[in-house]
């Protein structure tokens, strides 16, 4: 009989996943969806992509040391360093694995590392001849650089997966059934790929007393049969990593589950026996834990270098607007003033990505009765209580310059999901199961909701469909033509 057919006697597997239960408690603080803390060794795994490009500016400073006939300036080392590394992270070389090899990054290397030298040479030479260099010292100096990273890279992976193995992170795997005892099984046994499972998601309506095998020998696992469970299990283990055994979407209550990982930071995985997986969240690049396909999912773009442009592009844009609108917010700060009385600045609790709340800043167009009707009325627009001045910024939109300040604050992108209030949140949630995973990217002054017309008191479905829709089709340039969009429908008076 195998290890993985002989089963334990029934009571004392019930008794163990009792006893492992007991380890998964609520977060002192009862807040459920608390972030998640940083686990022990996340330093190290961040440090890799460093060490990593360390490695190929080494091996390119080293070539040109050992092999260019006389000293390039030192302004074409740097442009050349520079290259090499964005092209590098182009071809995801940097992107971090469970099963990183450096022969399997061989060839990557190589093509890259002759073509930059072939192109860079060819420029010098243009420049000044005296520092041409012949195609045997141009082949050597690429061959040094290749085999000195590759090198390099060997060690850091090494390295990686030994700080891996001492240090592992606290995962949940999510599914039932053999394909799940198997993955669970590798984990336990094989600590290099740094996951340490401490509980497995079978689902709603599942019975804890039906699922106590241990998988493969292993120690029997807590199971969690509810998103709620799961959200504590995330706070009070400080779970970094959640593996799907199969699609989410094939999952009972997998998309939500799938959009509680993501809000607590957590890198989901799709690891799996089959060999054809849906690639519409998955990285281009699969992975694989022994012998188990493994796909990197995300909720939404990743793409980093791009992300961090758009935030640039935010602060700087969300500056210069404040300084060039200074004399209407100054102007209409003395209407509010004059018409409502002290207190010109509104400030309102919002939630914005991965549902953290944050203060946001508009004009005050109506002094509500109290906090709760603050809090919870929805529309206001209507309200015989609203003086001129409040009714003409509200229908220009003006009451929400303040905005740019949460922009350049970071609260905020100029173009996102529109962001609401905690009250709602969690009513539209409930009501519509595509809301909340429109907080996978920042919320925005406008958005591709609200340049088709979705804002005021209009369908928080179709909202919740263009800001997914956006999310999912993110670029830059749509960023553009949404606020192009914006600037003209200014001019139309549409405000709520």
């Amino acid at each position: 009989m195998t290890t993985e057919s002989a089963p334990a006697p029934r009571a004392a597997q019930a008794t163990a996943v009792r006893r492992a239960a007991s380890a998964i408690r609520p977060p002192r603080s009862g807040r459920e969806d608390a972030p998640a803390p940083r686990a022990a060794g996340s330093v190290t795994r961040r440090r890799t992509p460093a060490a990593l490009m360390a490695c190929d500016t080494f091996a390119l400073g080293l070539a040109v040391a050992l092999i260019t006939p006389g000293p390039w300036p030192p302004v074409v080392v740097l442009v050349q360093a520079a290259v090499q590394l964005l092209l590098n992270a182009y071809r995801g070389l940097y992107r971090p694995g469970l099963s990183p090899s450096a022969l399997a990054e061989l060839p990557a290397l190589a093509g890259l590392a002759v073509v930059q030298w072939y192109v860079v040479a060819e420029a010098v030479s243009a420049y000044d001849p005296r520092h041409a260099a012949g195609w045997v010292a141009l082949g050597s100096a690429a061959g040094v650089q290749i085999v000195v990273s590759c090198g390099a890279r060997a060690v850091v992976h090494q390295c990686r997966l030994w700080s891996a193995a001492r240090h592992p992170h606290s995962t949940l795997v999510v599914g039932d059934g053999p394909v799940a005892d198997r993955v669970v099984a590798v984990l336990q046994e094989h600590t290099r790929y740094g996951m340490r499972p401490v509980g497995r998601v079978v689902g709603s309506g599942a019975d804890a007393d039906e699922a106590t095998d241990a998988p493969a020998g292993g120690a029997p696992l807590p199971v969690l049969a509810s998103v709620q469970d799961a959200g504590r299990a995330v706070v009070q283990n400080s779970v970094r990593h959640a593996v799907f055994t199969v699609p989410p979407e094939t999952v009972s209550d997998g998309e939500e589950l799938f959009a509680l990982f993501a809000r607590h930071g957590c890198r989901v995985w799709l690891i799996t026996d089959q060999g054809t997986v849906a690639r519409s969240r998955t990285a281009p690049r699969p992975d694989h834990v022994w012998g188990f396909a493994a796909h990197s999912l995300h909720a939404g773009p990743d793409r980093a270098v791009a992300h961090r442009v758009k935030r640039a592009l935010d602060a700087l844009l969300a500056a210069v607007a404040l300084v060039a609108a200074s004399p209407v917010m100054a102007a209409c700060a003395l209407a509010v003033r004059v018409c409502d009385g002290p207190g010109v600045i509104f400030r309102q609790e919002r939630i914005g990505e991965s549902g953290r709340p944050f203060v946001l800043l508009k004009f005050r167009t109506l002094r509500p009765a109290d906090e709760h009707e603050s809090a919870t009325r929805w529309n206001v627009s209507a309200d015989g209580r609203m003086s001129r001045a409040g009714r003409f910024l509200r229908r220009t939109s003006l009451d929400e310059l303040p905005q740019l300040w949460n922009v350049v604050r970071g609260d905020m992108s100029l173009v996102g999901p529109r962001p609401e209030r905690p009250y709602f949140v969690q009513q539209f949630s409930r009501m519509h199961p595509g809301y909340r995973t429109r907080h996978r990217m920042p919320v925005g002054i406008t958005g591709l909701a609200q340049v088709h017309g979705l804002r005021g008191d209009t369908s928080i479905e179709d909202r919740a469909r263009f800001d997914n829709r956006y999310i999912e089709t993110w670029s830059l340039w749509q960023d553009m033509c949404v606020l192009a969009r914006t600037a003209g429908s200014v001019f139309r008076l549409g405000g709520s």
